[in-house]
């Protein structure tokens, strides 16, 4: 497309730019560009994802319809952007592509299943079956559409029927490498509703092994390991007159918004809390949003010596704060039209209790909001959880890293509750589905806010809402109780990391046995 070599250069450059997060030289990078070659589709989808990291979301827009318009027929571009639209939480725009994808090329797998994942989202299985269905027609021995077939099987209650095909379609021999390892795991996961305890924990087993194989865990288990080493470092030189002073420097000053952090480890009932505060209307929940991880985690890099990162913390400039808590709640607002009024904002997020001290050095004024639940019920449920691989993820392949994973995180909650000198509430999901009124009640005070009775039906709302945390097809129910104690089911394979979790039984008050 681009022949002139110093373009090309050029081109190059601001893709560097885009990747490093340098968004604003990007933007400049690629104004210049497309001066020259207004033509390219590329360019200006590139140009959008600089214009939507810069926060300019309505020059982002503006470049996504710009390359639509320019190549309204290329599957795997009307792919991208319904990603990037998915991402900023758009979500019409986003549905939009994937029927423009499907409908520009009927023989696409990809486009088929991708509309088909979009519609099983938004619980509209029915469409989602007739995308499959369609697939199938062309392409009766896809492994792709055969495993989603099963999946969506599944999701209608029918597991009878689900574990026969995933049962062929194993017994086949699928190439893909992702539906080798997630056939086993959907199956491990119909086995366990189906009451067939150890076998559905031999096919995990089978299914983890084969990710070992085609990934390089060990790499990611590393990086996870040399990150755990510098944060636990960092949890015992922090210090409660810290924490108090970033909260004193801060009083007086015009919070605008009203925020709290809802976290804890995930599975731990953070969604279900979540939409039941957010059925208030005088709340707005946030699923999982990409703002702290994009404007806190990613532009607050500390040293990994605990010293310097104290120093470091300490020493950010009340321009370069005011700056950041800017640009973290218009990347959060975006996602619903940039306006608030005067409702308060809960970012659920619970990966991000990692960074806790991050969130009271930027947002000293935050309310924080972290669920518990039994620590044995935890790990077993991350076990089960077929999540795409990071270096934080990577440890859900092992009950033992499991246990690892959950003991760094509740041990970064357990320094920050003994520090204190910031607003927090614990909450037990135990307590939320014995009685859920009580404490939403409980929780929703410490909020500032007075129950509503719609957050006593928080379900009927949900089924309305496409919500991205990986529980998004549990809290379209009422609350139910059978996920409790499900770890008893499982006590043989859990006895040999009892040891590591015994320790936070007894913290979060929870019998050892």
């Amino acid at each position: 497309m681009i022949q002139n070599p110093r373009d090309a250069a050029r081109w190059q450059q601001a893709k560097e730019r885009l990747l490093g997060g340098r968004y604003r030289e990007a933007v400049a990078g690629y104004r210049q560009l497309l001066a020259k070659y207004p033509a390219s589709a590329e360019l200006w989808f590139e140009f959008g994802n600089a214009s939507a990291g810069e926060l300019d979301f309505a020059a982002a827009n503006s470049a996504y319809e710009r390359a639509l318009k320019l190549a309204p027929r290329s599957v795997p571009l009307l792919l991208l952007v319904a990603q990037q639209y998915q991402g900023l939480r758009q979500l019409d725009k986003a549905r939009a592509c994937l029927e423009q994808a499907a409908a520009a090329d009927p023989a696409s797998v990809d486009a088929r299943i991708s509309l088909a994942v979009w519609f099983e989202k938004e619980r509209r299985l029915d469409e989602a079956w007739q995308c499959l269905e369609q697939c199938l027609a062309r392409h009766p021995r896809d492994d792709q559409a055969r495993y989603f077939r099963a999946f969506l099987l599944h999701r209608k209650g029918l597991n009878t029927e689900a574990e026969t095909a995933l049962r062929d379609l194993i017994r086949d021999g699928p190439r893909y490498p992702y539906v080798q390892y997630a056939s086993r795991h959907l199956l491990g996961v119909v086995l366990d509703q189906s009451g067939a305890c150890g076998e559905a924990m031999k096919w995990l087993r089978e299914a983890k092994a084969l990710v070992r194989q085609i990934t390089d865990i060990g790499l990611l288990e590393r990086e996870y390991d040399r990150t755990a080493r510098h944060r636990q470092e960092f949890m015992a030189a922090l210090t409660s007159d810290a924490i108090r002073g970033w909260r004193e420097k801060f009083a007086g000053q015009d919070g605008k918004n009203r925020l709290a952090f809802l976290g804890g480890h995930p599975r731990s009932g953070t969604t279900l809390l979540e939409q039941i505060l957010d059925a208030h209307p005088d709340l707005i929940g946030f699923d999982e949003s990409a703002a702290f991880n994009q404007e806190l985690a990613q532009r607050l890099v500390l040293p990994s010596g605990a010293a310097e990162a104290m120093a470091a913390l300490e020493g950010i400039s009340s321009d370069r704060l005011a700056e950041i808590r800017r640009r973290y709640l218009a990347t959060l607002l975006q996602e619903i039209g940039g306006r608030a009024d005067d409702r308060m904002l809960l970012d659920k997020n619970p990966s991000a209790t990692m960074s806790l001290h991050l969130w009271l050095r930027v947002f000293p004024e935050i309310k924080v909001v972290v669920a518990l639940r039994d620590p044995r019920d935890v790990v077993l449920s991350c076990y089960f959880q077929n999540l795409m691989l990071n270096a934080t993820n990577a440890n859900f392949l092992s009950l033992e890293r499991t246990a690892k994973h959950y003991a760094d995180l509740m041990d970064v909650w357990l320094r920050h509750r003994e520090l204190g000198g910031f607003d927090s509430l614990e909450t037990r999901y135990e307590d939320v589905v014995n009685d859920m009124q009580s404490e939403g009640r409980r929780v929703t005070e410490f909020l500032g806010l007075a129950w509503h009775e719609n957050q006593a039906r928080f379900h009927e709302s949900s089924r309305r809402k496409f919500l991205y945390a990986p529980t998004y097809h549990d809290v379209t129910k009422p609350v139910y109780r059978s996920a409790v104690g499900r770890w008893h089911r499982y006590a043989r394979e859990l006895e040999p990391i009892q040891p590591i979790l015994a320790s936070y039984c007894k913290a979060f008050g929870y019998e050892s046995s």
